[in-house]
């Protein structure tokens, strides 16, 4: 009888390990994620500042403040429960210049590499797509840079590049976190239009 105790808890203690070791591995990707860490830490900020019946700077109501933190909630629960990359779909019609990490056999000054990305085709599930690049020329609804620049999106999420038929403007199924332009971040942001964009810059790996 005791032998079967002792089989039962070696079993429970293995079932436990199993499902612990996934558990602390995902928790260490979060913790290197800086999307993550950033909306974390605003989160908090908010928080205390509602417990403490304050409105932070830049927010002027309360119900602005909630606003804000229901959007700061469902962004971490996306990155929490996402698979910790950012897959990009081209729906527009023409290849679309994405934002990848750069590999052993392509070398950048560059935080990242930029890929072309071909119309009708989705990067990999495990390949992160960390951004889009935008074109001086290219129209994007909502945005007016003016100017050759980048959009960044959430980490963990499945982000789709889309034209408007009526407009011509490409249109994302996700509103970009940050956009930025040459020199705001180190990343490659060349002054060219879109019938510019170099045809030989490398495909990312597709799903």
């Amino acid at each position: 009888m005791n032998f079967l105790k002792a089989i039962v808890v070696c079993l429970i203690l293995l079932v436990n390990l199993a499902i612990a070791q996934p558990a602390f591995a995902k928790a260490a990707k979060l913790d290197q994620n800086a999307d993550y860490q950033g909306i974390t830490q605003t989160l908090t900020e908010l928080l205390q500042a509602r417990d403490n019946n304050q409105l932070p700077e830049g927010i002027t109501s309360t119900d602005q403040l909630q606003q804000s933190i229901a959007a700061l909630q469902y962004q971490k629960y996306v990155i929490e429960t996402g698979k910790g990359v950012t897959e990009c779909r081209n729906n527009t019609g023409r290849p679309i210049a994405v934002y990848g990490p750069t590999t052993k056999k392509l070398t950048s000054q560059f935080d990242n590499t930029l890929y072309l990305l071909p119309s009708g085709e989705e990067t990999d599930d495990n390949w992160n797509c960390e951004g889009v690049f935008l074109p001086s020329d290219l129209k994007v609804a909502g945005l007016d840079l003016g100017m050759a620049g980048a959009a960044k999106f959430l980490s963990g999420t499945h982000l789709t590049i889309a034209e408007n038929p009526d407009t011509g403007a490409i249109e994302f199924n996700l509103p970009p976190t940050q956009v930025f332009k040459a020199g705001d971040v180190n990343w490659e942001i060349p002054d060219v239009t879109e019938a510019e964009l170099n045809p030989q810059l490398p495909k990312p790996p597709l799903d």
